[in-house]
């Protein structure tokens, strides 16, 4: 057992791989993800005294958004077999053992209270690095080879920063990276406003860290003006997942203006030219 202690943002990461190995148990699940699995039952820490018992529809969401991420990351491996994933705050994230071509690079850049755990939880090979350093020091992207394809993704990030750190770090990839893209997810407006006033809290006490940065659906355009050499910004759909609401209503919701911005999060990609 490895003792993890984390507070705060960085907690977050817990909880996102709980969620994520409580999906791959069930019989059917959206994500296999043997690793998360693997990972919770190696953790000594108190999962569900912290978030309580897993929520199934929570659980399901939060692996179809991962699954987002991962056919887009496909989607660039299969154009880009030599390229760099760059993975920004990525924390016990596993997509490196499901998606991997054997042939790209992957970089992760992470907090150094976070990259720590991940070193001892996964330690990577010889094709995969960890810096210890805030996505917001963009000295990472020194550490980047650009010739063979750039993806950067943000799962899980953005919304724990700040409008001005949000628009400088898209600002940045832009600037730097023609070419490439960056994935990323954002809530909602009416979301971040919540957790601003400390109203996403679990019965067991744990409270859902303030998300100052909210994007509505409809202002995905606002994603452009971060820099001119940002192209195209579109939303990616979620996969289609089991039951009523994820078989059914989830994929409804995200085709109807009116009812876009009731989902707690949507995942996007902007293209850099």
């Amino acid at each position: 057992m490895t003792s993890v202690e984390l507070s705060g943002v960085p907690e977050t990461l817990l909880w996102n791989l709980y969620h994520r190995a409580f999906e791959a148990r069930q019989p059917e699940p959206v994500l296999a993800d043997p690793k998360a699995v693997e990972l919770v039952e190696r953790i000594d820490y108190p999962f569900e005294e912290t978030f309580g018992a897993p929520d199934p529809l929570l659980a399901q969401g939060q692996a179809l958004r991962v699954r987002t991420f991962d056919d887009a990351v496909r989607d660039f491996l299969t154009a880009h077999p030599d390229g760099t994933v760059v993975t920004l705050a990525e924390g016990l994230e596993t997509q490196f053992w499901r998606v991997d071509n054997g042939r790209a690079r992957w970089l992760c850049v992470e907090l150094p209270e976070t990259a720590e755990v991940r070193r001892a939880l996964l330690p990577g090979g010889d094709r995969q690095r960890v810096l210890a350093q805030s996505a917001l020091d963009l000295s990472w992207r020194d550490e980047v080879d650009p010739s063979r394809g750039v993806l950067i993704t943000a799962q899980g990030l953005l919304m724990y920063l700040r409008p001005p750190e949000v628009r400088e770090l898209i600002a940045g990839c832009a600037e730097r990276f023609g070419g490439g893209a960056l994935v990323f997810d954002a809530v909602p407006r009416w979301f971040s406003e919540r957790t601003m006033r400390g109203e996403m809290r679990t019965k067991q006490g744990y409270s859902t860290p303030p998300m100052p940065w909210g994007l509505n659906a409809g202002e995905l355009g606002k994603v452009r003006t971060a820099h001119p050499a940002v192209g195209d910004v579109q939303e990616l759909p979620l996969p289609r997942g089991r039951g009523a609401y994820y078989g059914a209503l989830s994929p409804l919701l995200g085709k109807v203006p009116a009812l876009r911005n009731m989902r707690p999060t949507m995942t996007a990609v902007a293209r850099f030219t």
